[in-house]
C-alpha cells in the first residue's frame, strides 16, 4: 500500500481525482443504460442493442480526435464545450425516447450521445503521466486507474438498474446526466496536473496509429474488450441454461473482483521484465485462463472460470497503458490513451455481437470461445512485433508524424 500511498500523495492528485470518478461512473452507465432506455421506448431488443452498439461505435471512433484536441489546446478547452453538447445529444435522446419516437431518431441520438461523451478516463492518464512520468511510480498510477475502471462497472450497473428498476431508465440516465455534468465541470476547474497544451497536428486521421507500436496496442486492446464483451453474453446465456438466471450478476461480480484484487497486487511489484515481454505473458495467460470457461457446466466452476479470467485481465490491460505512454511524444499522449480505450469499447461490441450469435446457433459454451482465439492472436501479434513495443530511444522519431503547427 505504500506505492499505492506515494501515488495518491502526488501533489493536487486529490483534487482531480474525486471529481473524475464522478464523472466516470455516468461513462460505465452509458452503454446499457441506452439499452434499456430504447428498449423501454420500444420493446424492441433488436432496436435497443442497435442504439447501445452506435453509442459504443460512435465513441471508439470520435473519442481519439478529443484527445487529440486535448492535446493540443489543453483539456478545459475542449470539455467545457464538449460536456454542453453532450448534455444537449443525452437530453434529446432522453425525450425522444419519452415520445416514443421512431427508432431511426432514437439510433441517431445515441450515436451523438456516444460521440460526445468525454473521455475523463484518458485525460486523468494523461495528467498522472505529466505528473509522475520518470519517477518510476507512473506503473502504480496506471493499477490504480485500471482499480478506477473496475470500481465504476462494478458499480454504475448496480445504481442503473436500481433506478431503472425503481423509477425508469429515463431516470436513470438523467441522474447519469447530472453526474457527468457536474463531474466534468469540477474536473476542467482543476488546473493542477494537467498537460501544458502543445501546438502540434497530425498528418492524417490514423497518424498515432502510424507511430510505433501503437497499432499493435491498439489491436491488442481490442483483443482484451472481446473478453468483456462475450463474457456478458457467455455468463448470462448460461446460468439461464442452468436455471440460475439469477446467478449471472454475481458471476460477473467475481470476474470484476478478482481483476480488482488482480490490479492492485500488479501494481505494488517492482517488476525486472520488460512491459513488452509482460505483455505478451499477461495476453497469453489471459487466452489459456478463458479456455477453462469453455467447460464450466456448473455454477461453481462459471465462478471459478469468471475469476481466474478477471485476476489477469487487469495486469494486461495496466502493462498496455504503462507501454504506450513510453511509446508516444507527449504532444499525441491524450489521443494515444483514448485510442487504447476506444479499442476495448470496439472490442466490447464486437466480442458480444460474435459471442451472441454462436450461442443462438449453438449454445452457450461456443460464447466462451471468443476470448482464447481473440487474445492468443493478440499475444502472437505482440511477439512478433516485440521489438515495436520497446519503448524509449528506440522508437520513431515523433518528426515523421507530427509537426509544430
Amino acid at each position: 500500500m505504500t506505492s499505492y500511498l506515494a501515488v495518491l500523495r502526488s501533489p493536487g492528485a486529490w483534487r482531480f481525482l474525486v471529481p473524475a470518478f464522478v464523472a466516470r461512473l455516468p461513462n460505465a452507465m452509458l452503454q446499457l443504460g441506452v439499452l434499456l432506455l430504447v428498449h423501454w421506448s420500444t420493446g424492441s431488443y433488436g432496436a435497443a442493442g442497435v442504439a447501445s452498439a452506435a453509442a459504443a461505435v460512435a465513441s471508439a471512433l470520435i473519442g481519439p480526435r478529443t484527445g487529440r484536441l486535448a492535446d493540443r489546446y489543453g483539456q478545459a478547452r475542449v470539455l467545457l464545450p464538449q460536456v454542453a453538447v453532450h448534455a444537449a445529444a443525452l437530453g434529446a435522446l432522453l425525450v425522444l425516447a419519452s415520445a416514443h419516437a421512431p427508432v431511426v431518431w432514437l439510433v441517431l441520438a445515441s450515436a451523438l450521445t456516444g460521440a460526445t461523451v468525454p473521455q475523463i478516463g484518458s485525460m486523468v492518464r494523461a495528467r498522472w503521466a505529466h505528473v509522475l512520468g520518470g519517477s518510476g511510480r507512473l506503473g502504480t498510477a496506471f493499477a490504480l486507474e485500471s482499480i478506477t475502471d473496475e470500481l465504476t462497472f462494478t458499480l454504475a450497473p448496480v445504481i442503473l438498474v436500481a433506478v431503472s428498476t425503481g423509477f425508469s431508465p429515463v431516470w436513470a440516465l438523467l441522474v447519469a446526466l447530472v453526474m457527468i455534468v457536474a463531474g466534468t465541470l469540477a474536473f476542467a476547474g482543476v488546473r493542477q496536473g494537467a498537460p501544458e497544451p502543445i501546438p502540434v497536428r497530425v498528418r492524417s486521421g490514423r497518424g498515432v496509429l502510424r507511430l510505433r507500436g501503437v497499432a499493435v496496442l491498439a489491436g491488442a486492446f481490442v483483443a482484451l474488450g472481446t473478453v468483456f464483451g462475450s463474457l456478458q453474453v457467455g455468463i448470462t446465456s448460461s446460468t439461464a441454461a442452468l436455471g440460475q438466471a439469477a446467478a449471472a450478476g454475481p458471476i460477473y461480480a467475481s470476474f470484476s473482483g478478482a481483476s480488482f484484487v488482480g490490479g492492485i497486487l500488479y501494481g505494488v511489484v517492482r517488476w525486472r521484465v520488460g512491459a513488452p515481454v509482460r505483455l505478451v505473458v499477461t495476453l497469453g495467460l489471459l487466452s489459456a485462463a478463458t479456455v477453462a470457461l469453455m467447460f464450466a457446466g456448473s455454477l461453481p466452476l462459471l465462478y471459478g472460470g469468471a475469476a481466474l479470467a478477471g485476476f489477469v485481465i487487469a495486469p494486461a490491460v495496466i502493462t498496455g497503458y504503462t507501454l504506450v505512454e513510453g511509446l508516444v511524444p507527449a504532444e499525441v499522449r491524450t489521443e494515444a490513451f483514448t485510442w487504447l480505450s476506444g479499442a476495448i469499447g470496439l472490442g466490447i461490441a464486437a466480442g458480444a455481437t460474435v459471442a451472441g450469435r454462436l450461442v443462438d446457433v449453438s449454445g452457450p459454451a461456443l460464447a466462451f470461445l471468443v476470448p482464447p482465439v481473440t487474445t492468443g492472436l493478440a499475444a502472437l501479434l505482440a511477439l512478433v512485433f516485440l521489438r515495436r513495443l520497446l519503448p524509449g530511444a528506440e522508437r520513431e522519431p515523433a518528426r515523421e508524424l507530427v509537426g509544430a503547427a
